[in-house]
This record gives structure tokens, sequence and C-alpha cells, in this order.
């Protein structure tokens, strides 16, 4: 059995896996991102490859990293996290390892692995939308991850879906990351709790009183505790989750779609109004197969596990 390392490249954590051919994470690493020059993540990865191939015989290495990477794999384009640009990633670890090396964007990483050992097993076209802090996307038609033609499709998060609206982290208005991720959630939460403050005393109480202090874990247990700004923030945002889904779906046509990434994990998340959301709002949907709306299955290890068996692919 072929054994391939899939490395998942964070804003602050670098997670690393010995992954067999099924999927199968079989050993694991992690660690602070060091410095953000590339020269230093190179070295930490060479560092964490080194300790996992004491153990195991590995065939290759895969790199699954956040931003914008070439459609030939060479090099990510632009990292905002990392606050990288035209980076060549790919052979700083390559020259470091002395493996086959393979690097993708994370979310495609997700999105492939979902789609061979995952919750899109099956799928003609499966479409991944990671819900985390913002929201990043991934595609996999006919057997193929699709990057476009430049290696940076699927950036679903940056979508205009209010003109004029909220200020995306990206330095545009109204994205649907502005509304419906995790960054989302927590400007509506404090949006309600300036508004309406007895609606919202739980999440204002977490913050010692100050609305522009709550944050999304208050949100979250505000929610939890019965808070109704914190409620109805995510009811807004499985709603914007849905409105921007079916955007997606009458442009791609999916029968398969998953939701992933950090708040989907949350337990105040609804998927029956995300459902009744994309319903209501996709193009002809009386005259269309609806497509199967499902939470992803791997969780935090899809995007090493989908880096892995994409440099398995490669070899």
């Amino acid at each position: 059995m072929t054994l391939t390392i899939g490395v998942d490249i964070g804003g602050t954590k670098i997670a690393a896996g010995v992954v067999d051919e099924e999927g199968k994470v079989v050993a694991d690493a992690r660690r602070e991102s060091p410095a953000q020059h590339p020269d230093a993540i190179a070295d930490s990865i060479a560092e964490m490859v080194a300790e996992l191939r004491a153990g195991h015989e590995v065939a290759a290495v895969g790199l699954a990293a956040a931003g914008f990477v070439d459609l030939a794999g060479e090099e990510i384009m632009f990292a905002p996290n990392l606050a990288w640009r035209d980076e060549p990633l790919r052979r700083l670890v390559a020259d470091r390892i002395d493996l086959p090396t393979a690097m993708d964007n994370d979310a495609n990483a997700a999105a492939w692995a979902e789609y061979r050992f995952g919750a899109g097993q099956g799928a003609r076209t499966l479409l991944l939308a990671a819900i985390g802090t913002g929201i990043g996307g991934g595609l996999v038609v006919a057997g193929d991850v699709f990057r476009g033609g430049f290696g940076a499709a699927a950036e679903f998060g940056h979508m205009r879906v209010v003109p004029n609206g909220r200020l995306c982290a990206c330095g545009l208005h109204g994205c649907w990351e502005a509304y419906g991720s995790g960054t989302g959630l927590t400007a509506r939460a404090r949006e309600l709790a300036q508004q309406d403050p007895a609606s919202a005393a739980v999440m204002l109480e977490l913050a010692g009183g100050d609305p522009h202090d709550i944050l999304g874990p208050m949100v979250s247990e505000a929610a939890d505790r019965g808070d109704a700004a914190a409620k109805q923030s995510f009811a807004e945002l499985a709603h914007w989750i849905g409105e921007g889904l079916a955007s997606l779906g009458s442009i791609l046509d999916p029968d398969v779609i998953l939701i992933g990434g950090g708040v989907s994990e949350s337990e105040e998340l609804d998927l029956g109004v995300i459902v009744s959301s994309f319903r209501a709002a996709e193009s002809g949907i009386a005259y269309r197969p609806v497509p199967d709306i499902k939470l992803a299955e791997l969780g935090n290890q899809a995007g090493l596990i989908g880096a892995a068996d994409l440099a398995r692919e490669a070899l």
C-alpha cells in the first residue's frame, strides 16, 4: 500500500499526516506556524516530514495551502493570511525533502478528500463550501478538481451578494463571506446587540458589556443558553449560506453540495434553514432536480487527506 504525506498549511498552524490509499490518517503531527517567511515555513514542513518518515515509508508529499495557487501547482500567487505573493513554496519544500511534492489550494484538497473518501463519494459535480472565518470553496467535476484558467477557481466567498454591503476583509463590499461566514455571524450579532441590548443579554454578559467585543464563540455559547439575538444571528447565517449556495447552484448545477469548515460543526447552525433558503432562491427550482445538500464528513483533516491523495495521483 502506497503511503503519502499531506500537509495543511494554515495561518497559525501546520498539520501533517501520513495517509494510506483509503484516506486513513495513520500518523500525524502538528505545530505552530513559524515566522511568515516562506523559507521558515518550508523548514518547518521539512522537519515534520522527516519526523513522519522516520516511522513510515512514504512515496510523495502533498501541500494544501490557503490562497491562490497557480495552475501548475508551483507558486502561491497570493496568500492573505501569510502576506505572500508569487512564492515558489512547492520547490522550496521539495528541495528540502527529496520526495515528489505536489501543491494545491486547501479547499480544493478538502473537496477532493470528500469526493474520494467522505460525503461526496459518487458525485458527478461536487461543490464544497468551507464555512469558517471566511468562505473557501472547491469543485470536483467529472472526477477532477476544477481549478479554472489560472488556478484560482472556486473563490466563492468573494462573489457579491449585497451591492455596497458590508466591508469584506478582501477590501470589497457585499461579498458572500461578509454575511455567510463566521465573520458575518459575529458582525450581525454585534449589530443586534447594539440595536436591542435586552435581546442580547447573554452575549453582552460574555463580552463584558461591550457589543464590539462579541466574538464567534460567545455567539455560540449565548445561542446555546437561549440568547434571542444569538439565535437570530445563527438563523440569518443559515439563510445567507443557503442564498449563496443557490446562486452557485444556478451557475454550476452540482448534484452534491457539501458544507464544511469550522462553522459547519456548530450545533446551532440549522441545515434545514440552509436547504429551505436554497430552495427559495435557486432559479427554476420547480423544473430541475435539487442537489443533495449535506455536511462534510472529514472535518479539519480533509485538507491534509486530500493533499496526500492528490500527491499520490500525481505519481
